[in-house]
């Protein structure tokens, strides 16, 4: 088996940090990805195939030129809020674009992929710590999108044999380490740069919601660092080569961060930082954390680059970085 390695969505936030780890650890990254979210200047670490996942010519032509039988299946769509606006959109881009993908991979005899999907396949839960064997229930578009590409991989790896790994991360955040690339969103809906975006111009941060059944009545998250996500792709995707091994994991610390906490961190770096209490976002639940025991037993992960004062670290230097330039 080569080395090449499909990287569907590569020029984006997460997809771009796991071409620089799977550069560093000896494999070849082929970036595809059609440019509509993702950056041309992520794009730094293997070949670049600009196509479409709607138009399965762009993924055979790539399939074909670098003989590619490992995929990191990236690209979709992922803006909640958005995909409760437009749920076609959602289905099309993400369900279609993965269905001629897989339809694709399998019809050139692919061995193993990686899929990025989500906590928000689980819903609204009303436990402490989301396990991977909780009932999933998507409360809004993007999530039932990411738990029928999930459900569609079972059925077609039964047939075809191939081996999966699919991670449900919870909230990805943080900036690369070497501030090679990072969160660079024209509709930025994260919470940790738009808290850094509002410091940084003086302006007043809009809490979505203090309403929520949890401690401070704001939203909690399990909030993972960029790096820690991609290392967790890589070792799925070694386990699945050496061992033949089938892997659906969470990504998360197992620590829940509050909005309110977030802001008042942001407020320690920067004192006279101003926040303001406005409407739930539809689609939100209230609290996502992950059990997490699965990936620090089976991927060997510590989340040790996942502390949040190091995920907010990176992530003001990234700003300052785009800033300046």
């Amino acid at each position: 088996m080569n080395k090449n390695v499909l990287v569907t969505g590569g020029a984006g936030y997460i997809g771009s940090q796991a071409c620089k780890e799977l550069k560093n650890n000896g494999f070849n990254p082929v970036t595809f990805d059609n440019l509509s979210t993702g950056h041309r200047e992520f794009v730094k670490w293997g070949p670049f195939v600009e196509g479409d996942l709607l138009n399965q010519s762009d993924i055979e032509l790539a399939i074909d030129k670098y003989d590619i039988q490992l995929v990191m299946h990236f690209a979709a769509k992922a803006y909640v809020n958005e995909s409760v606006e437009n749920p076609i959109k959602y289905y099309r881009e993400n369900i279609q674009g993965s269905l001629n993908l897989l339809e694709m991979f399998v019809k050139k005899n692919g061995k193993a992929i990686v899929f990025s999907s989500s906590c928000a396949t689980y819903g609204q839960v009303k436990i402490d710590l989301v396990r991977e064997d909780t009932h999933q229930s998507p409360i809004n578009p993007y999530g039932f999108t990411k738990l029928a590409v999930e459900r569609l991989l079972l059925d077609l790896a039964h047939i075809h044999k191939f081996n999966y790994s699919i991670l449900r991360y919870f909230n990805a955040a943080g900036a690369d380490s070497d501030l090679e690339i990072g969160e660079m969103h024209e509709r930025e809906t994260h919470v940790v740069p738009l808290l850094i975006n509002a410091a940084f111009k003086n302006e007043v941060f809009k809490v979505y919601g203090n309403d929520y059944e949890t401690p401070d009545g704001t939203a909690v998250r399990d909030y993972v660092h960029v790096e820690d996500i991609a290392s967790a792709h890589l070792r799925a995707l070694q386990i699945m080569i050496s061992d033949k091994q089938n892997i659906i994991c969470n990504l998360g610390t197992g620590n829940g961060t509050s909005v309110l906490q977030l802001v008042n961190q942001i407020r320690e770096w920067k004192k006279d930082f101003q926040y303001e209490f406005g409407p739930r976002r539809e689609g939100d639940p209230h609290s996502l954390i992950a059990a997490n025991q699965l990936s620090r037993n089976l991927l060997q992960m510590d989340y040790k680059k996942s502390r949040l004062e190091l995920i907010l670290k990176s992530a003001i230097l990234w700003y300052e970085k785009c800033s300046s330039n």
